[in-house]
């Protein structure tokens, strides 16, 4: 669902992610018609970011109580 709301509305996935300024940025940038794909990249590489950051804070979370 986050990869769908990533490509149509790439600023509304930033600011659920947290990241109010950049949503902001991408926003001023998806408004420009040339922009919406810089803008889609940005969110979907953020998201995945973000995945990979649990992903990593899990395992290390893991490791710590074995």
């Amino acid at each position: 669902m986050r990869y769908v709301l990533a490509f149509f509305l790439p600023w509304l996935s930033l600011m659920l992610q947290g990241k109010i300024l950049s949503g902001v940025i991408c926003l001023v940038l998806q408004l420009t018609i040339i922009g919406w794909i810089p803008a889609f990249i940005w969110a979907f590489t953020a998201l995945n970011r973000m995945y990979a950051d649990r992903r990593t804070n899990k395992i290390i979370k893991n490791m710590k109580t074995n």
